[in-house]
């Protein structure tokens, strides 16, 4: 397949096609994990149909596999996780997003430690070299489901739902006690994804910055890769988009729901949730579909 094919496949939007794709070549990066704070090289090959997404821990011994499905899944405070014979791989939903937002079914994701990097803080590090370098079209259906009722898990105030509907959404709310950010919502359809969730960098707070580290967190993150604010203010702006948290979220809450592999097409809902709130619905609607 020569580049021209590449790129008429690239304005077809593999993300609303019903085949599969992997990637055209090779695509390697490297950075620091945001917890960890260790440095940490990914590369990602194109892999066969039905594959997956699969991580495969290049430092140890044996390459152990693990692959980015809800059956792995163990949450952690601040990210998700994904665990598999006792090897982990953590922060893993800025790259999965990125892999859902191009297109991208069936990759083998090399990586030569146990936290994916943050580079930016968004996803648009990873989906702009993916996107430039194009993805191919498999010969195999996606597993393309529809979701046929109602889902919803609470805890306190905060919620995440899915919904039956005739095409995909997502809606998210968030409130904090942050004037700059305060409450905010979004909706965003599918082909909005790339250019208006992408580009949006993870968030935090300054006066928890000491507390978070002292508990092992965050050992890697900075004014360079995350947007901190305190109650006079953002630390580091300008934000890319006067409502960047909310937009954020639903960054993550679209890399933990790619961990169905293809969400059921369905109007996805939350207000002030986590990962593990995602990770949560994720498990319940693969349960649900069987």
């Amino acid at each position: 397949m020569g580049v021209q094919d590449v790129q008429v496949l690239s304005q077809r939007s593999p993300i609303l096609s019903d085949r599969q794709h992997t990637l055209v070549r090779s695509l390697s990066w490297s950075g620091i994990g945001l917890h960890s704070g260790l440095d940490v090289k990914v590369c990602l090959e194109p892999a066969p149909v039905d594959y997956g997404r699969v991580f495969v821990r290049v430092d140890l011994p044996d390459r152990p596999g693990i692959k980015a499905q809800v059956q792995q899944v163990r949450s952690s405070q601040l990210s998700t996780e994904l665990i598999a014979s006792d090897v982990s791989i953590r922060t893993v939903e800025h790259l999965l997003a990125a892999l859902a937002i191009a297109g991208v079914d069936n990759v083998i994701i090399q990586i030569t430690g146990p936290e994916v990097p943050l580079l930016d803080g968004s996803a648009q590090a990873w989906l702009g070299p993916i996107l430039e370098s194009g993805v191919i079209l498999q010969d195999s259906p996606r597993n393309q489901r529809i979701l046929s009722e109602a889902i919803t898990i609470h805890a306190g105030e905060a919620f995440v739902a899915a919904f039956p509907s005739p095409r995909t959404r997502l809606s998210y709310g968030i409130e904090f006690d942050y004037a700059v950010i305060g409450q905010q919502w979004r909706t965003v359809e599918l082909s909005d994804l790339s250019h208006e969730i992408a580009p949006a960098r993870t968030f935090g707070f300054a006066e928890q910055v000491e507390q978070l580290r002292s508990a092992g967190l965050i050992q890697g993150g900075s004014l360079e890769n995350a947007l901190v604010c305190s109650h006079e203010g953002w630390l580091n702006p300008p934000l890319r988009f006067a409502d960047e948290p909310v937009r954020h979220k639903i960054l993550d809450f679209w890399g933990d729901l790619s961990l169905l592999g293809v969400p059921p097409v369905a109007h996805y809902v939350a207000f002030k949730a986590s990962h593990h709130l995602h990770t949560q619905l994720a498990i319940a609607i693969e349960h649900h579909l069987g």
